[in-house]
């Protein structure tokens, strides 16, 4: 007769690594008391579980009220390297969250990250990157990363982090940078940014491009802009591959021509039949900034001289069915034909 079989294996519904939950309301409570626990896998257990359960905003919130912001911002200075993981794992499932995002600003979350930017565990640096960069797309949070004083060394982490947390880095400067750029140019951001425009990822060159764009839309940043030589870099990724490398470099040399030495390197870099043939493609993404900056161009002599034979692919933009499309080749037409006006024209 068959006998039944001892397994040494545990029911597929009970996870080891997870600590236990206490029932309803009492779950949560128990878990922030087992985060102080004394024994190492107390806490990494109730990390664990933690992880699943701050997925549910309606939990995110009850946690946030239970306080235990406050016990994940103490474990991310742990000696344990699984610890400090989980720990900024939950801060990133935290900050994916509305109510979650204003709690991190309220409990000073994000100083307390700052001294994480060198931990030897890659993930660690990925998860705190990730909370930057989630954190810096509403304004309270990218003042939050401006007051942490997180600009210079963000800078300065382009040129040593791997490139899938650059690409984070880059996406927490464009939106930081929006806002104050003082510190990113006193940190040598210009020049490390020219030097990743020509990086062999389409996604970090062209975020690359976008922060150049949010650099150069504040006057302070005009100039060192051109005296960098940024501007030949971004005219020769007007010819990428990728349109979204296209477009964000347009925008940023947009930007860049507002000047005179802007509009002059950008000549010297021959930056017009390359912009002309993006606002000849209908479907590019680029075709608005590309006509603005040559609405820009079109300020210069021997801009408007070159112009003066592309009307044509101007007039074709007015039948764009967007509007800002419109108006933008209206402008630039008439920049292009302007002529200087002469006393003898009234005889």
């Amino acid at each position: 007769m068959a006998q039944p079989r001892i397994s040494a294996y545990l029911p597929p519904d009970i996870d080891p690594t997870k600590a236990a939950l206490a029932f309803g309301r009492r779950a949560l409570p128990k878990l922030n008391e087992e985060l102080q626990s004394a024994e190492l896998l107390t806490q990494q257990r109730a990390l664990m579980a933690l992880c699943d359960l701050v997925h549910d905003p309606e939990k995110v919130y009850q946690a946030i009220e239970i306080g235990f912001l406050d016990n994940l911002k103490t474990l991310l200075g742990h000696p344990d390297n699984t610890i400090r993981q989980k720990a900024t794992e939950v801060l990133y499932l935290l900050s994916m969250h509305s109510v979650g995002r204003q709690g991190l600003i309220q409990n000073g979350v994000i100083s307390a990250l700052t001294g994480l930017l060198d931990d030897p565990v890659d993930i660690c640096r990925k998860n705190i990157h990730l909370i930057f960069d989630m954190m810096a797309k509403i304004p309270e949070g990218a003042a939050g990363v401006l007051q942490a004083g997180l600009i210079p060394p963000l800078v300065l982490k382009l040129q040593t982090e791997l490139d899938e947390i650059l690409e984070l880095i880059l996406g927490t400067l464009s939106n930081c940078l929006r806002m104050e750029v003082s510190e990113a140019l006193a940190t040598g951001a210009i020049a490390a940014l020219r030097e990743k425009l020509t990086h062999p990822s389409a996604a970090i060159r062209s975020k690359a491009a976008q922060v150049l764009l949010e650099i150069s839309s504040h006057p302070e940043a005009k100039l060192p802009v051109c005296e960098e030589e940024v501007i030949p870099v971004l005219v020769s990724l007007l010819g990428d591959t990728d349109p979204a490398v296209q477009a964000s470099a347009t925008g940023a040399l947009m930007f860049a021509l507002v000047t005179p030495q802007g509009r002059a390197s950008a000549m010297a870099a021959a930056a017009i039949p390359p912009l002309l043939k993006l606002v000849a493609e209908e479907t590019s993404t680029a075709r608005l900034n590309a006509i603005k900056a040559l609405t820009l161009l079109a300020e210069l002599p021997e801009g408007r001289e070159t112009l003066l034979d592309h009307t044509g692919t101007f007039q074709e933009c007015l039948d764009d069915p967007r509007e800002v499309v419109k108006r933008a080749a209206q402008t630039a037409i008439r920049a292009i034909e302007w002529k200087p006006f002469c006393s003898r024209d009234l005889f």
